[in-house]
Protein backbone atom coordinates (compact mmCIF):
# COMPACT_ATOMS: atom_id res chain seq x y z
CA UNK A 1 0.00 0.00 0.00
CA UNK A 2 1.38 3.87 -0.95
CA UNK A 3 1.87 6.21 2.09
CA UNK A 4 -0.29 9.11 1.54
CA UNK A 5 1.49 12.13 2.19
CA UNK A 6 -0.35 15.30 0.73
CA UNK A 7 1.86 18.15 1.95
CA UNK A 8 0.49 21.07 -0.35
CA UNK A 9 -0.51 22.89 2.92
CA UNK A 10 3.01 22.94 4.18
CA UNK A 11 4.79 23.29 1.47
CA UNK A 12 2.60 26.33 0.48
CA UNK A 13 4.15 28.93 3.27
CA UNK A 14 8.17 27.26 2.14
CA UNK A 15 10.78 29.34 3.06
CA UNK A 16 12.96 29.12 -0.58
CA UNK A 17 15.55 31.05 0.86
CA UNK A 18 15.61 29.01 3.96
CA UNK A 19 15.33 25.86 2.06
CA UNK A 20 18.28 26.44 -0.05
CA UNK A 21 20.98 27.23 2.93
CA UNK A 22 19.85 24.22 4.60
CA UNK A 23 20.30 22.04 1.47
CA UNK A 24 23.68 23.21 0.72
CA UNK A 25 24.54 22.78 4.10
CA UNK A 26 23.57 19.25 4.05
CA UNK A 27 25.25 18.55 1.16
CA UNK A 28 28.40 19.61 2.27
CA UNK A 29 28.14 17.75 5.91
CA UNK A 30 27.28 15.05 4.20
CA UNK A 31 30.14 15.28 1.62
CA UNK A 32 32.74 15.62 5.19
CA UNK A 33 31.17 12.01 6.00
CA UNK A 34 31.72 10.71 3.03
CA UNK A 35 35.38 12.04 1.93
CA UNK A 36 35.85 10.56 5.79
CA UNK A 37 35.35 6.99 4.58
CA UNK A 38 36.54 7.25 1.32
CA UNK A 39 40.16 8.41 2.73
CA UNK A 40 40.44 4.98 4.44
CA UNK A 41 42.55 2.12 3.28
CA UNK A 42 39.55 0.24 3.02
CA UNK A 43 35.39 0.08 3.60
CA UNK A 44 32.53 -2.29 3.40
CA UNK A 45 30.75 -2.84 0.68
CA UNK A 46 27.55 -4.79 0.17
CA UNK A 47 24.85 -5.24 -2.63
CA UNK A 48 21.25 -4.52 -2.52
CA UNK A 49 18.56 -6.13 -3.57
CA UNK A 50 18.77 -4.51 -7.05
CA UNK A 51 22.38 -6.15 -7.59
CA UNK A 52 23.39 -2.14 -6.92
CA UNK A 53 26.44 -1.52 -4.09
CA UNK A 54 25.88 0.06 -1.15
CA UNK A 55 28.35 1.38 1.58
CA UNK A 56 28.57 2.79 5.06
CA UNK A 57 29.23 6.12 3.08
CA UNK A 58 25.67 6.17 1.53
CA UNK A 59 24.21 5.45 4.95
CA UNK A 60 26.18 8.16 6.89
CA UNK A 61 25.22 10.64 4.37
CA UNK A 62 22.25 9.40 4.59
CA UNK A 63 21.39 9.43 7.98
CA UNK A 64 22.85 12.86 8.04
CA UNK A 65 20.53 14.62 5.79
CA UNK A 66 17.53 12.83 6.70
CA UNK A 67 17.30 13.98 9.81
CA UNK A 68 18.21 17.48 8.70
CA UNK A 69 15.24 17.77 6.56
CA UNK A 70 13.29 16.30 8.91
CA UNK A 71 14.17 19.04 11.86
CA UNK A 72 13.99 22.05 9.36
CA UNK A 73 11.12 20.71 7.50
CA UNK A 74 8.69 18.21 9.22
CA UNK A 75 5.88 19.04 7.37
CA UNK A 76 7.32 17.94 3.70
CA UNK A 77 7.45 14.11 2.76
CA UNK A 78 10.94 12.77 2.37
CA UNK A 79 12.29 10.14 -0.24
CA UNK A 80 15.57 8.37 -0.22
CA UNK A 81 17.43 5.91 -2.01
CA UNK A 82 18.54 4.23 1.10
CA UNK A 83 14.98 4.10 2.99
CA UNK A 84 13.06 1.58 0.71
CA UNK A 85 9.91 2.70 2.81
CA UNK A 86 9.82 5.98 1.94
CA UNK A 87 9.78 4.55 -2.24
CA UNK A 88 5.75 4.10 -1.18
CA UNK A 89 5.63 7.77 -0.73
CA UNK A 90 2.84 9.76 -2.82
CA UNK A 91 3.16 13.44 -2.18
CA UNK A 92 2.48 16.73 -4.83
CA UNK A 93 5.60 18.01 -2.80
CA UNK A 94 8.65 16.27 -1.33
CA UNK A 95 11.96 16.34 -0.64
CA UNK A 96 14.24 13.60 -2.39
CA UNK A 97 17.72 12.21 -1.70
CA UNK A 98 20.62 10.04 -3.67
CA UNK A 99 23.28 10.62 -0.37
CA UNK A 100 25.78 9.42 -2.40
CA UNK A 101 25.09 9.38 -6.57
CA UNK A 102 27.60 7.25 -7.97
CA UNK A 103 28.50 4.64 -5.55
CA UNK A 104 30.77 2.86 -8.33
CA UNK A 105 32.36 5.57 -8.81
CA UNK A 106 33.13 6.01 -5.33
CA UNK A 107 33.81 2.17 -4.62
CA UNK A 108 36.64 2.66 -7.81
CA UNK A 109 38.07 5.79 -6.09
CA UNK A 110 37.31 7.56 -9.48
CA UNK A 111 36.21 10.68 -7.37
CA UNK A 112 33.11 11.35 -9.67
CA UNK A 113 30.37 11.19 -6.74
CA UNK A 114 27.82 13.42 -5.58
CA UNK A 115 24.88 14.00 -2.65
CA UNK A 116 21.97 14.97 -4.33
CA UNK A 117 18.84 16.54 -2.30
CA UNK A 118 16.27 18.13 -5.03
CA UNK A 119 12.71 19.61 -4.11
CA UNK A 120 10.25 18.40 -6.25
CA UNK A 121 6.64 20.35 -6.60
CA UNK A 122 4.02 19.28 -8.83
CA UNK A 123 6.03 16.68 -10.83
CA UNK A 124 9.18 19.57 -11.41
CA UNK A 125 12.34 19.28 -9.34
CA UNK A 126 12.20 23.18 -8.69
CA UNK A 127 14.67 23.57 -6.44
CA UNK A 128 18.28 21.28 -5.91
CA UNK A 129 21.90 20.84 -4.86
CA UNK A 130 24.46 18.51 -6.51
CA UNK A 131 27.60 18.46 -4.85
CA UNK A 132 30.99 16.63 -5.94
CA UNK A 133 33.31 16.58 -2.48
CA UNK A 134 36.18 14.83 -4.27
CA UNK A 135 36.25 17.10 -7.22
CA UNK A 136 35.32 20.02 -4.78
CA UNK A 137 32.45 21.34 -7.46
CA UNK A 138 29.15 22.56 -5.55
CA UNK A 139 26.45 23.65 -8.08
CA UNK A 140 22.81 24.60 -6.37
CA UNK A 141 19.70 26.66 -7.24
CA UNK A 142 18.88 29.96 -4.99
CA UNK A 143 15.88 31.35 -3.65
CA UNK A 144 14.79 32.41 -7.03
CA UNK A 145 15.20 29.05 -8.93
CA UNK A 146 18.02 30.25 -10.94
CA UNK A 147 21.43 28.47 -10.86
CA UNK A 148 24.87 28.68 -9.02
CA UNK A 149 28.23 26.75 -9.03
CA UNK A 150 30.04 28.18 -5.85
CA UNK A 151 33.85 28.43 -5.54
CA UNK A 152 35.85 28.90 -2.30
CA UNK A 153 35.95 26.53 0.92
CA UNK A 154 32.67 25.01 0.44
CA UNK A 155 32.00 25.83 4.40
CA UNK A 156 28.63 24.79 5.95
CA UNK A 157 27.43 28.25 7.40
CA UNK A 158 29.70 30.62 4.89
CA UNK A 159 28.24 30.85 1.34
CA UNK A 160 31.33 31.73 -1.27
CA UNK A 161 31.85 33.04 -4.42
CA UNK A 162 28.69 32.34 -6.94
CA UNK A 163 29.32 32.12 -10.40
CA UNK A 164 25.55 32.26 -12.22
CA UNK A 165 25.02 29.15 -14.57
CA UNK A 166 24.03 29.61 -18.23
CA UNK A 167 23.37 26.26 -20.62
CA UNK A 168 25.72 27.21 -24.05
CA UNK A 169 24.47 28.67 -27.17
CA UNK A 170 25.04 25.09 -29.04
CA UNK A 171 26.77 25.42 -32.40
CA UNK A 172 24.88 21.82 -34.19
CA UNK A 173 27.70 21.46 -36.26
CA UNK A 174 29.94 20.93 -33.59
CA UNK A 175 28.70 19.54 -30.18
CA UNK A 176 30.42 18.43 -26.64
CA UNK A 177 28.28 15.75 -25.80
CA UNK A 178 29.04 14.02 -22.33
CA UNK A 179 27.87 10.49 -21.48
CA UNK A 180 27.91 8.02 -18.64
CA UNK A 181 31.35 6.66 -17.38
CA UNK A 182 29.52 3.26 -16.00
CA UNK A 183 27.25 3.18 -18.14
CA UNK A 184 28.08 3.78 -21.57
CA UNK A 185 26.53 1.37 -24.24
CA UNK A 186 25.95 0.36 -27.73
CA UNK A 187 22.97 2.27 -27.90
CA UNK A 188 24.01 5.23 -26.47
CA UNK A 189 26.78 5.55 -28.67
CA UNK A 190 24.63 5.15 -31.41
CA UNK A 191 22.30 7.70 -31.02
CA UNK A 192 25.61 10.13 -30.39
CA UNK A 193 26.76 9.28 -33.48
CA UNK A 194 23.14 10.59 -34.92
CA UNK A 195 24.48 14.23 -34.22
CA UNK A 196 27.77 16.61 -35.07
CA UNK A 197 30.37 15.95 -32.28
CA UNK A 198 33.11 18.10 -32.18
CA UNK A 199 34.04 16.67 -28.47
CA UNK A 200 33.26 13.97 -25.79
CA UNK A 201 33.58 13.38 -22.31
CA UNK A 202 32.81 10.85 -19.74
CA UNK A 203 31.33 11.98 -16.58
CA UNK A 204 29.69 10.16 -13.23
CA UNK A 205 27.24 10.32 -11.23
CA UNK A 206 24.98 13.86 -11.62
CA UNK A 207 27.85 15.60 -12.45
CA UNK A 208 26.58 15.35 -16.33
CA UNK A 209 23.65 17.84 -15.45
CA UNK A 210 26.05 20.00 -14.27
CA UNK A 211 27.96 19.91 -16.64
CA UNK A 212 25.38 20.98 -19.34
CA UNK A 213 23.96 22.93 -16.89
CA UNK A 214 27.65 25.37 -16.89
CA UNK A 215 27.60 25.34 -20.41
CA UNK A 216 30.54 23.07 -20.39
CA UNK A 217 28.52 20.21 -22.55
CA UNK A 218 25.99 20.75 -25.16
CA UNK A 219 23.98 17.13 -24.47
CA UNK A 220 23.72 14.40 -22.33
CA UNK A 221 21.51 11.59 -23.65
CA UNK A 222 20.78 8.43 -21.34
CA UNK A 223 19.51 5.34 -22.75
CA UNK A 224 19.17 3.49 -19.64
CA UNK A 225 17.54 2.70 -16.30
CA UNK A 226 17.64 5.74 -13.74
CA UNK A 227 15.93 6.41 -10.72
CA UNK A 228 14.38 9.82 -9.74
CA UNK A 229 16.77 10.28 -6.67
CA UNK A 230 19.22 9.97 -9.46
CA UNK A 231 18.00 12.80 -11.64
CA UNK A 232 16.19 15.24 -10.14
CA UNK A 233 18.41 17.64 -8.19
CA UNK A 234 20.76 17.68 -11.41
CA UNK A 235 17.52 18.33 -13.08
CA UNK A 236 16.85 21.13 -11.07
CA UNK A 237 20.01 22.76 -11.45
CA UNK A 238 20.08 22.10 -15.69
CA UNK A 239 16.49 23.51 -15.54
CA UNK A 240 17.72 26.75 -13.57
CA UNK A 241 20.75 27.67 -15.40
CA UNK A 242 18.10 27.47 -18.51
CA UNK A 243 18.36 23.92 -19.79
CA UNK A 244 15.29 20.97 -20.19
CA UNK A 245 15.33 17.09 -19.88
CA UNK A 246 13.02 15.93 -21.95
CA UNK A 247 12.17 11.69 -22.16
CA UNK A 248 13.93 10.08 -24.89
CA UNK A 249 10.41 8.49 -26.54
CA UNK A 250 8.28 11.38 -27.17
CA UNK A 251 10.03 14.50 -26.16
CA UNK A 252 7.67 15.94 -23.68
CA UNK A 253 9.50 17.13 -19.91
CA UNK A 254 10.67 14.53 -17.40
CA UNK A 255 8.41 14.50 -14.60
CA UNK A 256 8.82 13.26 -11.03
CA UNK A 257 6.76 11.66 -8.38
CA UNK A 258 6.00 8.45 -10.96
CA UNK A 259 4.54 5.39 -9.13
CA UNK A 260 7.95 3.05 -8.25
CA UNK A 261 10.22 6.57 -9.25
CA UNK A 262 11.86 5.17 -12.21
CA UNK A 263 12.60 7.05 -15.07
CA UNK A 264 12.45 6.27 -18.64
CA UNK A 265 15.57 7.13 -21.09
CA UNK A 266 15.85 11.03 -21.16
CA UNK A 267 18.06 13.42 -23.07
CA UNK A 268 19.39 16.38 -21.45
CA UNK A 269 20.53 19.78 -23.41
CA UNK A 270 19.87 23.64 -24.00
CA UNK A 271 16.86 24.66 -25.92
CA UNK A 272 18.79 25.23 -28.83
CA UNK A 273 20.33 21.54 -29.65
CA UNK A 274 18.78 20.24 -32.23
CA UNK A 275 17.18 16.82 -30.99
CA UNK A 276 16.83 14.01 -32.99
CA UNK A 277 13.74 11.75 -31.79
CA UNK A 278 13.76 8.51 -30.48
Amino acid sequence: MDILNNSNAGASLLDYDKLTKVIRKLAIEAGEKIMEIYERTDFDVRTKSDNSPVTEADEAADKLIFAGLKADFPEIAIVTEEQAASHRIRSDIFLIVDPLDGTKEFVQRRGEFTVNIALVEDGVPTRGVVYAPAKRRMFFTQADGRSVEETGALLPDEIGILKPLSVSVPDNSALIVVASKSHRDKATDDYIARYSVRDMTSAGSSLKFCLVASGEADLYPRLGPTMEWDTAAGDAVLRGAGGKVLRFDDMTPLTYGKAGYANPFFIAAPPGVELKSG
